[in-house]
């Protein structure tokens, strides 16, 4: 198990440092939000509401609606110097009997540790409340919430009970609790005998969750059957990040007044005004792509000189010329003269 808050227990001018664990878990079977027709997994996305833009949790905050309708946003930093003083301790506020505490007030439940030399008092604490038989009325902060606890021994362990405060607590504003409804004495005996022939000890492991084995041997039997298929691949974020990325680099580049580096062949860039440097530089080095692709007219014949002029291309450096091919430099010659214009 995994500490989820660490402390220490205090009463009187006692201090026993402590770390607090879950007591429960979850068994159910969790099922995923697919797609029907292929089984894609369904995913969700936080999106601010004015400005559409898709957020991190870093961006997020807190907000509170005000009854005027006006907004108080909270962040971390706010709930971090709230003065409270249950952060980091349990302190004991009374002793009470565990009959008196209605268990609609149970919350969550917590295991407590003794962390470090802090077994003896801890140890202390435990057998005087197992000989009081009594419980501890407590309070402690876990996740930015402050809540009561009970705080009881169970096999050994001391145990802890978050709590609902009082008005949490709703009250069953039922219509039929003002009416007189009429019980027969007849009835009530019956029922209660039927009370006193069903009563017993009561033993957790003799109840089973007849929902759970019931899925499960659904899962199974369809497994066995076939009816299965295998998960579907998602599609790759990551390619389109760096299209993302890439578009946004170039904007910035242009809203700055520099001028943006020509498109490469795996930009993947859909955005036309992106996309005009690329062709300018696929012109520059037609002829080289045509050998490789071996079109019908090679660069060395009158046809490939012939389209030349159309592109309108600069002359290039003898170092292309050489890395295009032995004899294209007279097509690149030919090239560089002006189109006429109409």
């Amino acid at each position: 198990m995994r500490s989820i808050w660490r402390g220490a227990v205090s009463f009187g001018l006692v201090s026993i440092a402590v770390k607090l664990y879950s007591a429960t878990e979850d068994h159910d079977i969790r099922f995923h939000q697919v797609h029907k027709a292929d089984g894609g997994r369904v995913k969700y996305r936080r999106v601010c509401s004015v400005d559409g833009e898709e957020l991190e949790y870093g961006d997020i905050a807190k907000g509170y609606e005000l009854p005027d309708g006006q907004l108080v946003v909270l962040t971390d930093e706010d709930f971090d110097q709230l003065p409270l003083g249950t952060t980091h301790e349990i302190e004991v506020l009374q002793f009470v009997d565990q009959e008196q505490i209605d268990p609609i007030h149970f919350e969550k439940t917590y295991y407590l540790e003794p962390d470090g030399v802090a077994t003896r008092p801890y140890v202390l604490l435990r057998t005087a409340l197992e000989n009081a038989g009594q419980v501890a009325i407590t309070k402690i902060a876990i996740r930015q919430r402050e809540s009561l606890a009970a705080l009881r021994v169970r096999e050994g362990v001391l145990v802890l009970h978050t709590m609902r405060w009082p008005d949490e607590i709703r009250r069953p504003a039922f219509s039929f609790l003002d009416e007189e409804v009429p019980v027969r004495p007849q009835e009530l005996a019956m029922a209660e005998s039927l009370i006193s022939t069903m009563a017993g000890d009561f033993d957790a492991t003799q109840f089973t969750d007849d929902y759970r084995e019931a899925m499960t041997a659904l899962l199974e039997a369809k497994q066995s059957g076939g009816e299965v298929q295998p998960a579907p691949d998602a599609a790759d974020e990551g390619g389109g990040a760096v299209v993302d990325l890439m578009s946004a680099l170039r904007r910035s580049v242009e809203r700055a007044g520099g001028s943006t580096p020509a498109a490469g062949p795996d930009d993947g860039s859909d955005d036309e005004s992106d996309a005009a440097p690329a062709k300018t530089t696929t012109a520059r080095k037609t002829p080289a792509k045509k050998a490789a692709e071996g079109e019908k007219a090679p660069a060395k014949k009158a046809p490939a000189r012939k389209a030349a002029p159309e592109k309108a291309a600069p002359k290039r450096p003898a170092s292309e010329q050489a890395a295009a091919g032995d004899e294209p430099a007279k097509p690149a010659k030919r090239a560089s003269r002006p189109r006429k214009t109409a």
